[in-house]
């Protein structure tokens, strides 16, 4: 028997709540927000029909409690609830409070989401139903040094998870047996807070493998379909920054098999609604069962461009009875389709968050350009939550058509007054191994490093902002703001970039208006500039023209030329430091707005270089602050379980002679 859903609460915030938002809206289905002290003007909130406040800005006093937001679904009379993805969304005590409560829960069954939201029972479902598995330990004996035994036992590298874990939390890589209880300690209490759960299970870590997931849905009538799969390789800290479909490993035999698979498992459990079945697939082509989750996957945007879908209102109609209106045989495939997540972190310092007020966010339009976002700008991004701000995603009919235009959006997204990873993203997509299809899951560690994340602008950018300049940007006085000296036509300023300043100055060539003898650090060339619409500066030097995008920053200029984009400051001094040059501080402070997990340290206690001394949470992750040379710990200014603002004092120390 179908019933007719007229109102969803979204138990959600952020980019997830938002997408929900606006399926149900085409389907005529009122929406209702739930949101925390520091989500009162939050895009989702701003988005749906209603919304209800529920608590604090921790999650465990919002977003995590279930009364809440049962109570939230009550007041508003809504008759069913989508969890979204993260948070409650495999918590099988929200769908048996809705359940209770007489609320349609947009998701799998109470017990389906118990067997397989347990990484350690799923394994086992695999196993008894002949997909295989990788070797591991999933039993109950969870003493650390009992763990770091079986370990031994099935060699390094090994993964430590968290059974009950998802999002790359509780999930922690071991090279070597030194590193082993310190690594399960970390991932036991990132389990515990994220999950209440903090059972552990271990994994031989396929280290040059792919991640390979297929899209399954099924419906309370029977019917179990795939959706092809996703390649999510590209990933740090065992979490995804982009997905595409299909992938390039995967052959339409394989597809058959890991989709058969895939199906299989989730009859076995009797699954209904949307679920995602994950695995390692190794360079010889055989895959091994990771994980289900038993939710609606960041990713899912790549299979709707691929298959011509919306998974949303799928859920929605299952949820409320309706068989699936589409046959296994019916699923057709389109061309390739590619997401990016836009995190506001920095990759350059150990993708630490950057939370703070959103000053400029301007995304890129266009045919087969999709945005999902989650902020806006004026938007503030909060250090209790995750640091995802959007999902860009791209479709083209091949794959090297949907790497170009992901290439060109990526290079027209702005986003300033908070650090982003648009700099690693577009160094990816630019990556002859990304663009050759080549990509495994160690390929940011292995093939990327800062240096080519942070690229020396060439001689050519410095030109262009110089031109920009020099025509006069819509800035009343930019060259003041740049620290330009200006006399009798001629012109500097000094910009910065990866740490290092270039000075660019230059003469105006008499009885001319725009033709200049410049030199870049000394390199000296002739060219005239003149500008086209849209901000767009030409420069033109011998029969040769270069088009150029630039526009001012909060604190420089930023230039794209080609599918690139270079963001420089201004300079000031005779010169910046270098990214080779390193300056030894007695003083550790907080990088940002954090919780004290733990202090590891005492006064008087002698630290090596590089040893943890306290471990901060924010925005959802651990962060260990190390030792930045031998010495002895003078003062320590934390205390586990307090809160810290950005730049609050944390340790003191006294650096060792020798050093």
């Amino acid at each position: 028997m179908t019933k007719k859903i007229t109102r969803v609460l979204i138990a959600n915030r952020g980019e997830i709540a938002v997408r929900i938002a606006r399926t149900c809206r085409r389907m005529g289905i009122e929406t209702v927000a739930v949101y925390s002290d520091s989500d009162r003007r939050s895009l989702h909130v701003l988005e749906c029909d209603r919304a209800v406040h529920i608590g604090g800005s921790q999650p465990s006093e919002s977003y995590l409690n279930i009364e809440a937001i049962i109570r939230a679904a009550h007041a508003t009379g809504a008759d069913a609830l989508h969890p979204g993805y993260g948070l409650l969304s495999e918590n099988p005590a929200l769908a048996e409070a809705c359940e209770k409560a007489g609320i349609v829960f947009i998701g799998p069954p109470v017990e389906a989401m118990r067997v397989m939201g347990d990484k350690a029972t799923a394994r086992k479902v695999a196993d008894e139903h002949e997909v295989p598995t990788v070797p591991g330990y999933q039993g109950g004996d969870q003493d650390e040094s009992k763990l770091a035994k079986r370990a031994e036992k099935i060699g390094y590298p090994v993964m430590i998870k968290a059974v009950a874990g998802g999002g790359g939390r509780g999930m922690r890589l071991v090279e070597k047996k030194e590193d082993f209880v310190r690594a399960a300690e970390a991932a036991r209490r990132e389990a515990e807070r994220a999950f209440g759960n903090g059972d552990l299970m271990l994994e031989k870590a396929i280290t040059a493998g792919r991640h390979i997931e297929i899209q399954v849905i099924g419906d309370s009538h029977g019917n179990v379909i795939h959706l092809g799969e996703r390649d999510c390789s590209v990933q740090r800290r065992h979490q995804k920054v982009i997905e595409e479909s299909p992938s390039p490993a995967v052959d339409a035999a394989l597809r058959e098999r890991m989709g058969e698979a895939a199906t299989r498992l989730a009859k076995a459990v009797d699954y209904t609604n949307a679920g995602t079945v994950e695995f390692m697939l190794d360079a010889n082509g055989e895959f091994y069962f990771l994980e289900m989750n038993t939710r609606l996957q960041v990713e899912h945007g790549v299979t709707e461009m691929r298959t011509g879908t919306d998974i949303v209102e799928m859920q929605i109609n299952v949820a409320a009875g309706a068989p699936l209106t589409l046959t296994q045989e019916r699923v057709v495939f389109r061309g390739h389709a590619i997401e990016c997540r836009v995190y506001a972190e920095d990759p350059l310092n150990n993708y630490l968050p950057s939370p703070g007020p959103i000053a400029l966010f301007q995304v890129p339009e266009g045919p087969q350009i999709r945005n999902d976002l989650g902020t806006y700008e004026g938007d503030t991004i909060s250090t209790y939550y995750d640091s995802m701000i959007a999902k860009l995603l791209t479709w083209g009919a091949t794959r090297t058509e949907a790497v170009e235009r992901m290439q060109g959006a990526l290079a027209d997204y702005r986003v300033e007054g908070v650090k982003t990873n648009l700099a690693l993203l577009r160094t990816v997509v630019a990556h002859p191994t990304f663009r050759a299809g080549g990509v495994t899951t160690n390929f940011l560690d292995r093939d990327l490093d800062t240096e080519a994340i942070t690229a020396v602008a060439v001689d050519n950018v410095y030109l262009a902002a110089f031109g920009f300049l020099a025509l006069g940007p819509r800035d009343p006085d930019p060259w003041r703001a740049a620290g330009a000296i200006r006399a009798g036509g001629m012109a500097r300023v000094d910009l910065a970039h990866s740490g290092l300043l270039h000075r660019v100055q230059g003469q105006r060539e008499p009885g001319t208006l725009d033709q200049w003898a410049v030199s870049v650090d000394g390199r000296e060339r002739n060219v005239r500039f003149s500008r086209a619409h849209d901000d767009r500066l030409v420069m033109e030097e011998g029969d040769q023209s270069l088009s150029s995008k630039v526009w001012l920053t909060e604190s420089g200029i930023a230039v794209t030329q080609g599918n690139r984009t270079y963001v420089l400051s201004w300079g000031f001094g005779e010169h910046t430091r270098g990214p080779s040059e390193t300056r030894k501080t007695h003083v550790l402070t907080a990088p940002m707005p954090s919780l004290v997990l733990k202090v590891m340290v005492k006064a008087g206690q002698k630290v090596q270089a590089h040893q943890p001394l306290v471990v901060l949470e924010a925005m959802k992750m651990e962060h260990s602050i190390e030792a930045p040379h031998d010495g002895v710990v003078k003062v320590v200014h934390c205390k586990e379980g307090g809160r810290v603002g950005d730049g609050d004092l944390l340790v003191e120390m006294q650096q060792d002679e020798v050093a």
